[in-house]
């Protein structure tokens, strides 16, 4: 007699999540801008890579932590019937909402991450803002006063116990960074690479050396939620989180100019596409830790 044998279920997939929750450029019947909560899951860049996406409109009478809770766990529901394990973190992009964004995630234990790390949810974002917005009945065509500029903080000098031996620049072509996810890495995030990008463009990046800390600075650094590198006057400087930025080092005025100049490259011709490498030096195998970085709006 032959017994059927049960088929085990399939391992739900693991992804982080990207969330905003903002009013958009659409005026509702009672004279209000429409609200909407958008969530999807972070990607690493693989082509066969599941995406996660839910979108929620929300009466602009009921903006409020507990209307963001019960759509959270409308959103849970929908992304387990989807084969998606609840996310081990929730980002949130736009520091306004912060606030708001925590009480709702913490009454479902969701764990709050605030940061600009949000690469999938901006292009969501954008793409909806030249494809769907437009076609809404209500859409506030033509251009809307421009949010104010936050003013940057100072940087701060990367603490003692988290600073490398040495760093130096450095180059990748854009068709390595797909394959980043098959590398070994103890700390690190990936971002969506556009198919539409040569493999051949090179990209710019850092790496950060230390022949005894690398492990702790990468797992430091992971702490941060890297954002992107920048040249501000002569200084190279770490954007991170929500706001933060972080003093890596003082350039000679020659190479900051190179510096300045091979980042607005990127910005133009690679998206913003950047990497952040720490090692423990030139010649190990794999990496302590590897960040793919983009330099985005903000918020």
């Amino acid at each position: 007699m032959i017994q059927a044998t049960e088929q085990a279920p399939a391992a739900l997939i693991q992804a982080d999540w990207e969330l905003d929750y903002y009013s958009r450029p659409i005026l509702e019947e009672d004279g209000k801008k429409r609200w909407e909560l958008l969530i999807c899951s972070s990607q690493l860049g693989t082509s066969e890579e599941r995406a996660f996406r839910w979108v929620l409109n929300c009466p602009a009478s009921s903006v409020n932590s507990q209307w963001l809770k019960s759509a959270l766990e409308q959103a849970l529901a929908a992304a387990a019937d989807q084969g998606f394990a609840p996310p081990r973190k929730l980002r949130c992009w736009r520091a306004s909402m912060r606030t708001m964004v925590q009480r709702a995630s913490e009454q479902l234990g969701l764990e709050l991450v605030p940061s600009r790390r949000c690469y999938a949810l901006v292009e969501w974002l954008q793409e909806r803002q030249a494809t769907v917005y437009p076609q809404e009945e209500g859409y506030m065509a033509g251009p809307l006063a421009p949010p104010p500029q936050p003013i940057q903080p100072v940087p701060v000098p990367l603490p003692e116990a988290a600073r490398g031996d040495s760093w130096s620049w450095a180059s990748l072509p854009l068709g390595a960074l797909r394959e980043a996810a098959d590398w070994e890495t103890s700390f690190g995030g990936l971002a969506p690479l556009s198919a539409d990008l040569s493999d051949d463009l090179m990209v710019s990046g850092l790496r950060l050396f230390s022949s005894s800390r690398s492990l702790a600075i990468a797992g430091w650094l992971a702490g941060l939620e890297p954002v992107r590198l920048e040249v501000s006057a002569q200084q190279l400087v770490l954007e991170a989180g929500l706001e933060d930025r972080w003093l890596l080092g003082q350039l000679e005025q020659d190479e900051a100019a190179a510096a300045a100049a091979a980042f607005q490259a990127s910005r133009e011709q690679a998206c913003g596409v950047q990497f952040l490498a720490v090692q423990s030096s030139p010649d190990q195998q794999g990496f302590d830790g590897f960040w793919i970085l983009r330099d985005l709006p903000d918020a």
